[in-house]
């Protein structure tokens, strides 16, 4: 398919270029990039994107699709296609699935389903020890050459310092990112939310900052240690923020992200006993809220992820300490970032734009990320000024605490390797 997307303000933070600009593709990929195009070319789909903003995909590093072993929860299929309905066109899956994706057969089980039923594109990431067991290493060089893109036993940390050592000295070789939960076990026990005055004024278990802070500082000096690159997951604390910031002073391979919800809601959100508001980590204070938003600023913080979990209804629809921990978030992740950072002056949006294109693709190290000629076409069309209420998701799980909300700045078109998935907000067919 020929497309010309014209008009649009084109923000592509690897170019540098923030500027109204004309787009043309052809064959999957972006030909020409320049102030008003004309082409002497027939059968060509042209975009409107006046007043609109041009952007290279988005990429979501940390999505969970469930599949194989939790299709009643999201499947590859229900899960890339609300990638495409928040504007994402590429996401990396993340390994807990059941089986765990610890094994070359895994990751090509996931690959061949994403080419035959995902809506994008999709990078599996491997799990660190087998089972996530935390006891002996996954094959990393199998699973490298599988196609993962990254290795992580996330809903799990590995306690064992060694075989976390180990883990970044194998990856070293093998050029991937280590991506670390950060919790330390032994303190987060039992836990349902932040360890605080509304821990206490709620009769709830508590989760210490110092359960993700400790392990933070350990992956830190064994990535100082062995050179290799540590990636942190979903950063909700002060003293976490702080630790990393020394670390890249310091030379140390760390990148890091945090998810919307740690910019947006504080521990204050719980009083509602909304099951909703139970994430790992948990929501924590407006202090920490306001760390995140400065490591975002100075870069501290490479990446916004979403930390996609999906759940049932009858699962998050019970007592607050059986309910499980997890939201979804595709399809709120870029209005939240527009909503909370861009419209609040935390950032701009060419950097907020940054933190979901550029920086996640050079730590994973895909070929996306740029509106470059000769790229892919990936393309985000966002309209900044679209508002709505968060009412319904294409995600096969409803459990989000945005429900109600009223947020600005959705995708209005998602392009793909060249094809129109959504188009004006709605899905197109596969």
């Amino acid at each position: 398919m020929r497309i010309l997307i014209k008009g649009g303000r084109v923000i592509d933070p690897a170019s540098r270029i923030d500027a109204v600009r004309d787009i043309y593709i052809e064959e999957g990929t972006i030909k020409k990039v320049s102030a008003n195009l004309k082409l002497n070319k027939t059968n060509i789909k042209v975009i409107d994107a006046r007043g609109k903003v041009v952007v290279p995909g988005l990429i979501d590093m940390h999505t969970h699709l469930r599949e194989p072993g939790r299709e009643d929860e999201e499947t590859i299929a229900s899960g890339t296609r609300a990638a495409c309905q928040g504007g994402f066109t590429s996401v990396c899956c993340m390994p807990n699935t059941q089986p765990v994706t610890d094994n070359q057969a895994q990751v090509e089980f996931v690959m061949s389903k994403a080419q035959k039923e995902g809506w994008v594109n999709v990078y599996p990431i491997g799990a660190i020890t087998k089972g996530l067991s935390g006891e002996e290493l996954s094959p990393i060089g199998e699973l490298k050459e599988a196609g993962v893109v990254g290795i992580t036993d996330d809903g799990e940390p590995v306690a064992n310092s060694m075989i976390m050592r180990r883990a970044l000295e194998y990856s070293k070789m093998f050029k991937l990112p280590v991506i670390s939960h950060c919790e330390d076990k032994n303190l987060s026990v039992d836990g349902l939310m932040n360890e605080g005055y509304f821990s206490t004024i709620l009769g709830m278990r508590g989760i210490p900052r110092q359960a993700e802070e400790i392990t933070v500082s350990r992956d830190i000096m064994l990535a100082g240690m062995t050179g290799g690159h540590l990636h942190i997951a979903h950063v909700s604390t002060a003293g976490s923020v702080e630790m990393i910031r020394r670390a890249k002073r310091m030379n140390i391979k760390v990148t890091a992200e945090t998810a919307p919800h740690y910019f947006t809601l504080t521990e204050d959100a719980v009083k509602t006993y909304d099951t909703n508001t139970k994430m790992n980590p948990p929501l924590r204070t407006a202090s920490d809220v306001k760390a995140i938003k400065r490591g975002l600023q100075d870069g501290t913080i490479d990446c916004i992820a979403c930390d996609h979990a999906p759940h049932l209804d009858e699962e998050k629809n019970q007592e607050y300490e059986l309910a499980p921990f997890g939201i979804i978030g595709l399809e709120t992740s870029l209005p939240l970032i527009l909503t909370e950072l861009v419209d609040k002056k935390v950032l701009t949006l060419r950097e907020a734009i940054k933190k979901v294109t550029l920086n996640p693709a050079r730590i994973l190290g895909l070929h996306k990320g740029t509106l470059a000629v000769g790229a892919d076409a990936d393309i985000t069309i966002i309209d900044t000024r679209l508002t709505k209420t968060i009412d319904k998701f294409e995600s096969q799980s409803k459990n989000s605490p945005f429900i109600g909300y009223k947020l600005k700045g959705f995708a209005c078109y998602t392009i793909i390797g060249g094809r129109i998935c959504l188009a004006e907000g709605a899905l197109v067919s596969r």
